[in-house]
């Protein structure tokens, strides 16, 4: 169909389905009344005429209904539109039973004075189809008598020679036992692990004998001579793990010192990738201080007073908190360093005590020593005398292990022999099985070579015929289903449009964020120049004084070191 003719089909169905209940209501009648003789399934025929006459006859014209009623049974619409343009019917029950659905005046106007106008014209359709009846002559067909055909069967292929059977089964010779040494790890690996444990036990003990030399200067092991250096029966400083933690603080001081040194313009100036979240808390961030501004400057225009004394006051007084709490902190360090002195005095009192003690344990092995290769002696003499008495017995154990080698030749004889037959038993039982098998192969290779008839025609065209409401064929569910997906596109790209737009304008808002961010840092920049600039001449006005418990804890460390190196000169 073209453009015009698809166009009018779809409205004219759309008109059926919209003004059915109203259609029904005629066609109805006219089964009960006129067409009781005619086939119901031109119900549908008859709500298409009905609709055209009624609602289309204006826009299509008498010309057009007449081409479309002249190419449909003659019979039927002359039946039809003889009943329909009746005008007792017209004036009395069809006018009253269409008022049940819409408005009496517009019944009238709308749709029964329209048709009073076309009677006339009807009238001489209707006359025109009677005359074509009347000339009409039937022609009686005659029943074509039903020829018989061959059936098309399909030819059966030959059928295949089946193969010769299988040749038996070789004897298979007897194999040889698994030597026992695949299961056994091989030697090389275990003297590998060996070496590779007594290389980390030299390791470590050269690591800390090497930190135990060093332990008068912490930082003396750069300055070690490694080459030529023997470290040899130097006992292992149990107090070292605390000794190397005290230096690794140290030298953590000595870090955080250097970067506490550092121009603050160098960290501050690091750039910093903002994703969008960022952003917006930022820029609420400035926000809410700009509002908060506003307030305060407000309030000052309205009378309220000024907070900056008692905010000054509250720093003060947040500073002096600050100067006792560092102080604090510089009498504890303290303290813990004069603590690490007191111990080392009492690991080296302590060593004194471990080497009188070590002499004592010498004194003792050595007199154990001699008592053991004295105890020695005696089991070697011992020894001597029993091996005599056994090699005397070997002799007679010769002549016993031969009878048993003989007996045991015998019995290995009898197996080999009773193997053989089980062997040769299972040989014949795998060949009964094997000829079993090709049998029942040669049964469903002749069962498969039978030809089998699978062709089943399918027409697309027609529906399942279940009898369901709204039942399609294949054909008909494509093509809801094309249009279908082509509803799905246009909806996908009108989504994809939307989301386009909402992501240039949330790109807009990000960009405007930015350059408020930027102008709000500007300024905090400045302010915060300003306000180093003061901190730094007021901190140049005034001197550090020191507390008088931390000269005093200095002054008690000063000579604890000085005895602690007195007591090391004297070891």
């Amino acid at each position: 169909l073209n453009v015009t003719e698809e166009k009018f089909v779809l409205d004219t169905v759309a008109g059926c389905t919209e003004y059915k209940s109203m259609l029904d209501v005629v066609v109805n009648a006219f089964y009960v009344q006129d067409g009781r003789y005619c086939p119901i399934s031109d119900h549908n025929l008859y709500i298409v005429i009905c609709y055209l006459a009624t609602f289309q006859l204006e826009e299509i014209g008498l010309q057009c209904f007449s081409r479309i009623v002249k190419s449909l049974d003659t019979a039927k619409m002359q039946q039809f539109l003889r009943f329909f343009f009746n005008d007792l019917y017209l004036n009395t029950w069809i006018k009253d039973e269409w008022c049940h659905f819409y408005d009496s005046e517009y019944v009238k106007e709308n749709l029964i004075d329209p048709l009073l106008r076309w009677q006339p014209k009807m009238q001489q359709l209707i006359e025109k189809l009677t005359d074509k009846l009347s000339n009409h002559t039937t022609t009686v067909k005659t029943s074509r008598v039903t020829q018989p055909r061959e059936f098309n069967l399909t030819v059966p292929k030959p059928r295949a020679i089946p193969p010769p059977s299988p040749a038996p089964l070789p004897v298979l010779p007897k194999r040889r036992p698994v030597p026992p040494s695949i299961y056994k790890p091989p030697k090389e690996r275990k003297q590998l692990e060996e070496i590779k444990t007594k290389n980390i036990q030299k390791a470590k003990v050269s690591v800390f004998c090497l930190l135990h030399v060093c332990k008068g200067d912490p930082f003396s092991l750069n300055t070690l001579p490694v080459q030529g250096t023997i470290l040899t029966g130097r006992e292992i400083d149990p107090f070292l793990p605390q000794y190397l933690e005290v230096v690794w603080e140290s030298v953590l001081a000595q870090y955080f010192e250097e970067l506490t040194k550092q121009p603050q313009d160098l960290i501050d100036n690091i750039p910093i990738k903002l994703n969008t979240a960022a952003i917006l808390r930022e820029g609420a961030l400035y926000q809410r201080k700009l509002e908060e501004e506003l307030k305060r400057i407000e309030n000052l225009q309205q009378g309220a007073g000024d907070p900056s004394e008692f905010l000054e006051w509250q720093k003060q007084m947040r500073g002096k908190d600050l100067e006792e709490q560092l102080t604090e902190i510089e009498c504890r360090r303290l303290q813990g360093k004069l603590s690490y002195e007191e111990a080392v005095l009492a690991h080296q009192n302590v060593i004194q005590e471990n080497k009188k003690k070590a002499d004592l344990l010498r004194e003792e092995k050595a007199e154990l020593m001699h008592l053991y290769t004295e105890k020695r002696l005696q089991e070697q003499k011992e020894i001597k005398e029993l091996v005599e008495q056994v090699m005397e017995g070997h002799k007679n154990v010769k002549q016993a292990k031969a009878k048993i080698q003989e007996y045991k030749q015998q019995i290995v004889q009898q197996v080999c022999e009773e193997s053989g037959e089980l062997l040769r038993q299972a040989l014949e039982e795998k060949e009964d099985e094997n000829r079993k098998r090709y049998e029942l192969i040669q049964q469903i290779r002749a069962i498969e070579s039978t030809p089998s008839i699978r062709h089943k025609f399918v027409d697309l065209t027609e529906t399942g015929g279940h009898g369901l409401f709204g039942e399609m064929s294949i054909v008909e569910l494509r093509e809801c289903l094309a249009l279908l997906k082509e509803a799905q596109k246009a909806a996908e790209e009108e989504k994809r449009d939307q989301i386009i737009h909402e992501k240039q304008a949330k790109e807009q808002f990000i960009l405007d964020k930015l350059d408020q961010i930027s102008q709000f840092r500007a300024e905090l920049g400045r302010a915060a120049a300003l306000k180093q600039e003061e901190k730094k001449k007021s901190q140049s006005g005034e001197r550090p004084m020191k507390d008088e418990r931390i000269l005093n804890l200095q002054k008690k460390i000063v000579e604890k070191t000085m005895e602690r190196k007195k007591q090391a000169g004297l070891l």
